[in-house]
């Protein structure tokens, strides 16, 4: 079969015919899509170096700025230590309590029969307060001192019978020698006379055991009377005439509370790192913060001389003169104690102190303008001032309130105001 060549031309034409022409708003739309992102690029890239530079402007300013940080030299506030070698002060709160006091009971049974005293009363030692009427109790005493007299009088009569008897058994005696009288009534004589000084004596023994009846019924309605027991002033009346009291020991009536204020005690807890400084007969005062501007003087009386030992401290009284009557019992107030220091110590005021990770800290400035760090051991620190015990010389310009970038070596001046 023969096969005819074809004609590559009509082929071509008849597929440009079917080929689509591409129309010219999608060339338009290209060239402004590449036109735009090489304007963002560039935007982009204008943006970089404008930051880039910002960043080296700061940084260089920021330099420029600790460089001449460095370089300033700041001024600081100094004191000059001195070395203290007096008693220190210490301030200790402390409870006012009454020098003597007291809770009157009854002692005899009865009522209530007169009433000299009440609340705030001020009384003197042997005062009577109040009188109890006791009837029994004076009945009680008037029949023991009758029998009193009953056994007195027995007494007289055993006294007779011991006579008589001593008397027959020294005639029976002699009757019996010359044989005027038998042995049998000898001996019958001189027994009744034994029995009759034996009885001299259980008579008497009565009259002792009797008297001691009469003197406790007397002690107890000399209860009757309630007295006080010392100077002061009474601080709770619990009964009032008529009120029925009972003496006895359990469960007695408590009728009067009485304080001695005319001196107080002022207790207070002594630390430990003060115990070595203080003991009996040292001077202090004492000031109560309702009356500002005054001070009440005061003597170290007592101490407990053993401390606790759940809080290291030691319990001491201040005896504080009161007669004038301008303080009372339960009152709170403030006990300024001179403490004798062991050894001589710099104090400086808590400002100067620096709390570094090597302990506490000191910047001194030496002649030259530099800082010297030092380390510092304390002897006492009461919150304002503090007691170095050793790192500091008496003399030294010690920097106060020191700046936070303070360092060893660091050139500061020194203020002159």
């Amino acid at each position: 079969m023969n096969h005819m060549p074809l004609d590559h031309a009509f082929f071509d034409e008849k597929a440009a015919e079917k080929k689509p022409e591409k129309p010219a708003n999608d060339r338009g739309r290209r060239k402004i899509a590449a036109f735009a992102g090489i304007g963002a690029i560039v935007i982009l890239a204008g943006l970089v170096a404008f930051g880039a530079k910002s960043q080296s402007d700061r940084n260089a300013a920021a330099v420029a700025a600790l460089d001449a940080r460095k370089n300033i030299v700041p001024n600081v506030r100094v004191m000059t230590t001195k070395e203290t070698a007096g008693p220190r002060t210490i301030e200790l709160p402390g409870n006012m309590a009454a020098f003597d006091q007291a809770t009157l009971f009854a002692r005899a049974t009865g009522y209530i029969a007169k009433r000299n005293v009440d609340i705030g009363s001020k009384v003197k030692k042997g005062d009577v307060l109040a009188v109890i009427a006791a009837p029994d109790l004076d009945a009680q005493l008037a029949q023991a001192k009758a029998q009193l007299q009953q056994l007195q009088a027995a007494v007289q009569q055993a006294q007779a019978n011991a006579d008589l008897g001593k008397v027959t058994d020294q005639r029976t005696a002699r009757l019996v020698q010359q044989g005027w009288s038998s042995l049998q009534q000898g001996d019958q004589d001189r027994l009744t006379a034994a029995s009759s000084t034996a009885a001299l004596a259980v008579a008497r023994a009565n009259v002792a055991a009797q008297e001691a009846a009469v003197n406790r019924l007397t002690e107890l309605t000399g209860f009757e009377q309630i007295v006080a027991p010392f100077n002061g002033v009474i601080t709770s009346r619990l009964i009032d005439v008529g009120s029925l009291v009972n003496a006895d020991s359990s469960s007695g009536t408590s009728l009067f509370s009485i304080q001695r204020t005319d001196v107080l005690r002022v207790q207070v807890y002594v630390p430990q790192a003060a115990y070595f400084g203080i003991k009996d007969g040292d001077h202090a005062e004492v000031t109560v913060p309702e009356l500002p501007g005054r001070s009440f003087d005061g003597v170290v009386a007592r101490n407990a001389s053993s401390l606790s030992a759940g809080t290291r401290t030691l319990l001491t009284e201040v005896d504080v003169d009161n007669k004038n009557g301008d303080l009372t019992a339960g009152l709170y107030g403030i006990l300024h104690l001179q403490v004798q220091r062991p050894n001589p110590t710099i104090v400086i005021p808590s400002q100067a102190i620096i709390f570094g990770k090597d302990g506490l800290i000191a910047a001194v400035v030496s002649d030259d303008g530099k800082v010297e760090l030092r380390k510092l051991t304390l002897e006492y620190d009461n919150g304002a001032n503090v007691e170095v015990r050793s790192g500091l010389k008496a003399g030294e310009r010690v920097i106060l309130s020191p700046p936070a970038t303070v360092t060893d070596g660091m050139k500061v001046q020194v203020q002159t105001t």
